[in-house]
């Protein structure tokens, strides 16, 4: 089995803002794998917390680790022995799912069906930056005129505080222009201290929103019973849970987990952290980075497994080279073409590595 890779900048239409810093877009690694015929693909993402601060940097971790001969494993072993190996999680997921893809089109089924799944699923959210209010209000608008869907998630944790936040949520309220259907989700993205967040808890939850996402900074997880004794809202964790044996740790003070595969190293532990989160009662969603449609297709071959969808990246950009899962009643649905269904179009201008 041979390994290639080619580096693609995405460029996304509208800067995201977290509070973690502003994105105007990325440089992705795309991953593919062929054997006896048969091409799977993979996406790197890359992020600093996700053990790869560049495509590159994912992709000499990739030729370290990989040799021909490890086609002849099972893919969970090959994910074991990565791990093992150090190989940075987002890179790891372009490799793990390079490896389903090649299997599922190895034997002619789409991924959702070998995994034993529905091709069905909840709508995806779309996100809202933070951003000035006249940017806030003008985008709510065009975020759900582009999916059909009633689902926004809101970025708070602003640099400049809960004031900034209010005026965020102020903002989107206008620019729903009284629809009263929608339903909007926040993602401090860690972006509050423990006060702070006791207090937007309440303050959100009086203004209809569902569910507040990793309320508190990564590394403070032992303030989370705090916010989850009498709480107001449920409470989702996301980067305080990167893999299946970080959710017992905190399963009794959050209501649920949003998994990313950049985050968690592809479908293989995607799969471990769904099944370890409901044996503890917890509910799961999934979420993205700055991916194209091929991760995003990957994600979606797996979406009926959710309460909650945020696979929304590849709509933000302006040169996804990939088409694949398509967008049908605001959800994200996969193909029945064998694999991920996604397939992979070369730019013009690309960075092409054979290892």
């Amino acid at each position: 089995m041979e390994i290639d890779f080619q580096l693609v900048h995405l460029e996304k239409r509208f800067p995201l803002h977290i509070s973690r810093g502003i994105h105007t877009g990325s440089d992705n690694l795309f991953v593919s794998l062929t054997s006896d015929g048969v091409t799977g693909w993979g996406e790197m993402s890359p992020g600093v917390t996700e053990g790869a601060a560049s495509a590159r940097v994912g992709r000499d971790a990739l030729c370290e680790f990989w040799n021909p001969e490890m086609g002849r494993k099972s893919i969970h072993q090959i994910w074991r022995d990565a791990r093992d190996a150090g190989v940075p999680p987002c890179a790891l997921a372009a490799l793990d799912v390079a490896l389903w893809d090649w299997y599922g089109k190895k034997c002619g089924q789409p991924l959702y069906r070998i995994f034993g799944l529905s091709n069905h699923s909840v709508p995806t959210s779309m996100t809202i930056g933070i951003n000035a209010p006249e940017l806030v209000r003008e985008r709510v608008p065009l975020a759900l005129e582009s999916t059909g869907g009633h689902l926004l998630k809101i970025k708070l944790g602003s640099p400049d505080g809960i004031e900034a936040d209010q005026a965020i949520i102020e903002a989107v309220k206008e620019g729903l222009n009284g629809r009263e259907d929608v339903i909007l989700r926040v993602d401090a993205n860690g972006g509050w201290k423990v006060d702070d967040a006791l207090f937007m808890m309440k303050w959100l939850a009086d203004r209809g929103v569902e569910y507040v996402e990793q309320p508190l900074v990564e590394g403070d997880e032992e303030i989370l019973p705090v916010l989850f004794k009498n709480r107001p809202l449920p409470i989702y964790v996301d980067e305080s849970c990167r893999f299946s044996g970080d959710i017992p740790k905190w399963a009794d003070a959050v209501d649920g987990v949003n998994l990313k595969l950049m985050k968690c190293g592809g479908l293989t532990e995607a799969l471990r952290i769904v099944a370890t989160a409901r044996a503890h009662g917890l509910k799961v969603m999934i979420g993205c980075m700055g991916e194209s449609t091929l991760s995003i297709s990957a994600g979606a071959a797996i979406g009926s497994l959710f309460d909650a969808i945020d696979l929304d990246s590849h709509l933000n950009l302006t040169n996804d080279p990939c088409s694949g899962a398509v967008l049908s009643a605001g959800a994200i649905v996969p193909t029945d073409s064998p694999g991920h269904g996604a397939f992979f179009i070369p730019p013009r201008k690309i960075d092409h590595v054979t290892a």
